[in-house]
């Protein structure tokens, strides 16, 4: 081949469209849902043609300057708790209120304000990226060939612009040239779908000459087309030029956001702007998900409402009683409060008003049950852990330099809480990195290299296997990406030599031939890469290329390499015409091409899954079936991704007849279309010969056995549905250690005889029938089995056509029954709408949480679906990344990711709103029970301000604190000790028995603080004066007293102590002496209760100091007791841990193995508990923890 600067790629048919005119059915054209008209090049409103399409400004801000205010409004008074205090602020205002309004105004202004800043903010930073596309530049055709620079927001449908090399699309434009004579160009589609690999684009015939500045004066077009929609891959649509009509497919769609590479420049008609574009109708709102612990809170928030409003009710009720009795004939039981002159208030003559109004008064007053602060400080907070994981250096991937990156922040407790990992298996637990590494060709294997499956069952059966470490080093750097093939049988030109080599230069020809790879030739090396459509494609054209047989250019109509010729024992080049590609599809499971060789034969070259090529083999080309077949399960044995390769020749006519059929079906734009071209290809891909199989090996991720080892000591269950064979997916689940000897198999398949009898019947409805019949009877049977033997770990194995019976409404609780039992899932030959209703029977039939992992875009339905999605930053695209909650590098992340960063923020938010709920408690029983000592007279016990900033400033921050810093054991020993993440599967710290005991804590702590202290004050005398204690120094005296005991109640909660801790504690112990002081200074008009009590009163006062201390110790003292005797006499698994590091037993290597060993149990799957079930030890293990 020629060496030197790259050559222009030709390839106008690589796509097989027919570039001319048809006389077709366009019935479907202005049809529904295929409306749109576009005029291309015409002034908007030039001959009536009047356009009200979208125009191309994109604004992808929640909000804008006018909607702020209110629709931010409407979203914080959506929340039940701000609605309240909303109510409760505007009475408030009225003679109703215990408190002065400001007082009750502030708080709420603060808490909301602070969250409306937070959400500005965020949609300001949105704001700054639309105005930075909006407003980036582009050429436009002005007039008189002219192109002017004009920005992206003012492109209307119609124009014509002229884009260049590296510059982003700004609309959807229809290709109409480019800078190459044949008006292809190369684009890249990353910000769409994450690929990196170039997609090639050509414009119609008719247009591809139109390609300088000044052709464009007189150029007119009208194009009819779909109307606006999300589907990125299809387009359908007709251009009329000189009342001539030609078809448009998504050949010629030029997408906004994707850019222009190697291509010197386009010009394209603008066809959907702005909101209309096919990305912006892609940019859905991902479904709403909230935390059960957010769900929860909801519960209980009702919960101390119903409490609140309880309160209210009876103390109203016992009011209007009293009131009702306070005159009795001449004397007056409460006289001080005058009721024989009193308003409505306290009037004895209209008892039942006065309760109704006490009534809502007390609403007011005991709203401090309700913290106000709760919602913007969890959300504070879970801002704050996405930070923390998106900044783990132990998540970030230094070969592709991507760190973990939290999408949402309102799921991170969820991590801590997983019960079930739904995992994908191409490009999660495997590279999707593919190798070739064996070949089946007539009839004869090829390949000496061993894979990790191969190792792993190795190592399962105890077979000596050393050789093949040895094997792997030694050519090791020889290694090509994409190929990892030796045979010296084959290698080298020696093919040339074995029994069958003309079946051999057939199959590498078809290598070398059959795919849509784009090469690049480096113009100084001439060394050859390929850009292909996927791994496995790149994967066949490099080994073609290691084998001797090189691609190296392609044309309008050929396609060249070069191939060692065994005649003249030299390498020549050869150039065959390319007529047809027919495009793989998930449908199709095979590509095929059609060339006329340099003989002048016409020859199909087909590729595809063994499931459809056998059946489409001629009777005559079955020679090497039996052996292919073998070698195939062989290679599936192996983990190995297999093809098979066919060809066949034709006649002139029958291509002729293929060619005039396919070209009508490609070019119709009826909604039969795609079945027309099925029809069309179908009736050519048959009759096939068989030349052989490919294997290729997609390697284990890094660190994914140690990973799914550690998941399984957690107790977290785990599933893998994948689209591969059973027996790959079977092979990868012991490579990783998700299946080990000894552990039964459920194999639940349609392969019975029954089935196969009914299938050559071809009645659907009878298959169907027994196929429903025979997936029902195989759950039952698998699970008596599994009741039957209950010292046996099982493994559930399903395959895509059993499971789509065993979803049905009538059988899937019966499944999910005897999945959820299994050690381990997998579900083999999954469509992408079945992954996703396997997660969601999960999610709702075991009302467990569930996370769903994966990397493509067949993966995006289960990731949304799941509580928690997380998708793969890897090498299929970046659709499962935009459709998750949190994306991560590689898999082994899941690890520290869900056991570290799960458990902290699982064990830390709930912690932080018991202690919320707890804090109120005691504050709000403190002021119940001052009410009820003042005969429910709504008398608040304390200062206006002082109800008004204890949420927001004396107990708030160390709350944060918690919810941010605490760490009950370090990372390490997160990691080392997993079954501590069980403590969120169980949700042992959230459950209702937890939270209650924290709300009777509260309600114990509150009773002690309000008995002692006005047991202490009164009616003794306060100071050396003989003065009692009024109602200003009780008031303060006992809020000192509940201020120190939450806070002391915290220092006794924390597990780890940071200088950020100590400061919040202790400092808003400080703020309120400080506030007392600052406070007690102001004007008696402004301070009210709160004059000069701190300094004049208080503080001199032994007995003040006296008491606080008291107080203090005596409240906690229920608490730490309890605590210590828990701790030392009943510890949990996690208290044991606790013990390990506080006694410096972690260097006790026997009693850390005894608290290990409690993470693995009979259904435990991962490397230890395979090294485990070796010893026969499980069985034991479970009896033993049991007791």
């Amino acid at each position: 081949m020629a060496h030197g600067r790259k050559k222009k790629v030709h390839l106008s048919k690589m796509y097989s469209f027919r570039r001319g005119g048809f006389e077709e059915d366009h019935s479907q054209i202005g049809g529904p849902g295929f409306s749109r008209v576009i005029y291309c090049n015409e002034d908007v409103g030039s001959q009536g043609m009047i356009q009200n399409y979208a125009d191309n400004y994109v604004r992808l801000t929640k909000y804008t300057p006018v909607t702020f205010l209110p629709k931010s409004l409407f979203e914080q008074f959506r929340r039940v708790a701000n609605f309240y205090f909303l109510v409760t602020g505007i009475l408030a205002f009225t003679p109703l209120a215990p408190y002065s309004p400001v007082s009750a105004i502030l708080p709420l202004i603060i808490v909301i304000g602070a969250t409306m800043v937070k959400e500005g903010i965020e949609d300001w930073q949105r704001q700054q990226q639309d105005h930075e596309v909006n407003n980036r530049k582009v050429k436009v055709h002005a007039r008189a060939g002219v192109f002017e620079t004009s920005q992206w927001k003012k492109l209307k449908v119609g124009d014509i612009v002229k884009v260049e090399k590296d510059e982003f699309f700004p609309a959807d434009l229809l290709l109409l040239s480019s800078s190459y004579e044949d008006a292809i160009c190369y684009v890249e589609t990353m910000n769409l779908d994450g690929e990196t690999n170039l997609k090639l684009k050509q414009s119609l015939d008719i247009t591809s000459s139109i390609n300088e500045d000044w052709m464009y004066n007189n150029f007119r077009a009208t194009v009819r087309c779909e109307d606006p929609n999300a589907s990125l891959y299809t387009f359908v649509g007709t251009m009329q030029v000189n009342d001539q009509r030609y078809a448009l497919s998504p050949q010629q769609l030029l997408l906004r956001d994707s850019k222009l590479r190697n291509t010197d420049y386009i010009y394209g008609a603008v066809i959907f702007t702005g909101h209309d574009t096919k990305v912006i109708q892609n940019s859905t709102d991902p479904p709403s998900k909230r935390s059960g612990i957010e769900r929860r809170m909801d519960n209980i928030i009702y919960f101390l409402f119903f409490v609140l409003f309880l309160m209210a009710f009876v103390g109203s009720i016992y009011f209007g009683i009293v009131t009702n009795n306070d005159l009795d004939g001449d004397r007056m039981k409460r006289w001080y409060l005058a009721p024989d002159r009193s308003d409505i208030f306290f009037d004895p003559k209209r008892a039942p008003m006065a309760a109704i109004y006490h009534f809502l008064t007390a609403v007011m007053l005991y709203s401090y049950l309700i913290p106000i602060s709760l919602y913007v400080s969890i959300e504070m907070v879970k801002v704050l852990q996405t930070i923390f994981i998106n900044n783990d250096l132990n998540m970030y991937d230094e070969e592709s330099d991507k760190p973990a990156h939290a999408r949402t922040s309102n799921l991170t407790e969820e991590l801590g809480q997983i019960d079930t990992i739904l995992s994908d298996k191409t490009g999660t637990l495997t590279m999707n990195s593919m190798e070739f590494i064996k070949s089946s060709i007539a009839g004869t294997a090829y390949g000496r290299k061993v894979t990790e499956v191969e190792r792993a069952m190795a190592k399962k059966t105890g077979s000596p296997f050393r050789y093949l470490e040895d094997e792997k080093d030694a050519f090791s750097h020889l290694s090509v990406k994409g190929y990892n093939f030796e045979d010296e049988r084959i290698t080298n030109g020696r093919w040339v030599h074995e029994p069958r080599s003309e079946v051999i230069q057939k199959f590498l020809r078809l290598l070398a031939i059959c795919h849509t790879a784009i090469p690049d030739v480096d113009e100084e090396t001439g060394k050859v890469t390929y850009e292909a459509e996927s791994p496995d494609e790149a994967a066949f054209v490099i080994a073609a290329r290691e084998l001797g047989f090189q691609f190296y250019k392609r044309t309008q109509t050929s396609i060249c390499f070069m191939e060692f010729d065994p005649k003249s024992k030299k390498n020549v080049e050869r150039s065959f015409e390319l007529l047809n590609v027919l495009e793989f599809n998930s449908t199709r499971k095979r590509m095929s091409v059609i060339v006329r060789d340099d003989e002048g034969r016409l020859i199909l070259l087909s590729k595809g899954a063994d499931s459809v090529m056998f059946e489409r083999l001629s009777k005559n080309g079955r020679e090497f079936e039996e052996k292919t077949r073998e070698h195939v399960n062989e290679y599936a044995d192996a983990g190995l991704r297999t093809l098979i390769l066919a060809y066949r020749e034709l006649n002139e006519n029958e291509y002729q007849e293929f060619n005039k059929k396919f070209t009508e079906a490609k070019n119709s734009v009826s909604a039969q279309r795609d079945d027309l071209i099925s029809e069309a290809t179908d009736e050519v891909e048959k009759d096939l010969i068989l030349l052989g199989a490919t294997a290729v090996e997609d390697k284990l991720q890094k660190g994914v056995p140690e990973c799914i080892d550690k998941l399984a000591q957690a107790g977290i269950k785990i599933w893998v549905l994948t689209g591969d064979k059973m027996e790959t997916a079977i092979n990868i689940g012991f490579a990783c250690s998700l299946l080990r000897q000894g552990m039964k198999q459920i194999v639940i398949t349609l392969e019975s005889p029954e089935i196969v009898e009914a299938e050559k019947s071809g009645d659907k409805n009878a298959i169907a029938k027994v196929s429903k019949s025979s997936v029902q009877k195989q759950i039952s049977s698998g699970l008596a089995e599994m009741k039957a033997s209950k010292s046996e770990a099982y493994a559930l194995i399903i395959d895509g056509k059993s499971l789509a019976y065993a979803l049905n409404d009538d059988i899937k609780n019966e499944f999910l029954e005897l999945a959820v039992g299994c050690a381990s899932v997998i579900c083999c030959r999954s469509s992408p709408k079945q992954k996703a209703l396997v997660t969601k029977l999960v999610k709702e039939g075991t009302g467990k949480t569930t996370l769903a992992i994966g990397d493509g875009a067949n993966d995006v339905g289960m990731i949304q679906e799941a509580d928690i999605g997380i998708g793969i930053s890897g090498v299929e695209g970046m659709q499962a990344v935009m459709s998750s909650d949190i994306s991560i590098a590689q898999f082994r992340f899941l690890e520290r990711l869900l056991l570290v960063h799960g458990h902290w923020s699982y064990r830390r938010i709930s912690s932080m709103i018991c202690y919320f709920f707890y804090k109120n408690i005691v504050f709000g029983t403190t002021i119940f029970l001052y009410e009820a000592y003042t005969s429910f007279s709504a008398q608040p016990a304390y200062n206006d301000w002082y109800l008004s900033l204890y949420n927001v400033f004396f107990t708030s921050l160390p709350v944060i604190a918690l919810g941010v810093f605490d760490q009950d054991v370090s990372s390490r020993f997160c990691l080392k000790f997993p079954l501590l993440y069980q403590e969120g599967v169980q949700n042992t710290l959230f459950r209702w028995r937890r939270i209650f005991s924290w709300m009777v804590n509260g309600l114990i702590s509150g009773i002690i603080i309000f008995f002692l202290c006005t047991r202490a004050l009164n009616p003794e005398s306060y100071d050396k004066n003989g003065k009692t204690a009024g109602m200003e120094i009780m008031g303060a005296t006992m809020y000192t007293c509940v201020v120190w005991v939450v806070n002391c109640q915290m220092a006794l909660a924390v597990s780890y102590f940071t200088l950020i801790q100590h400061i919040f504690i202790w400092g808003g112990v400080l703020l309120w002496y400080l506030f007392l002081l600052a406070y007690g200074a102001l004007p008696a008009s402004i301070s009210t209760t709160a004059y000069n009590v701190f300094v004049e009163t208080l503080a001199p006062a032994p007995s003040y100091w006296i008491v606080t201390l008291f107080v203090v110790v005596a409240t906690l003292i229920p608490y730490f007791s309890i605590k210590a005797i828990q701790v030392r006499f009943f510890p949990g698994y996690h208290g044991m841990v606790q013990w390990i590091r506080h006694e410096g037993q972690t260097d006790d290597p026997e009693y850390v193995n005894m608290v290990r060993q409690r993470s693995i149990r009979r259904t435990t799957v991962g490397l230890t508990a395979r090294s485990v079930a070796r010893d026969n030890n499980l069985y034991n293990l479970d009896r033993h923890i049991e007791r």
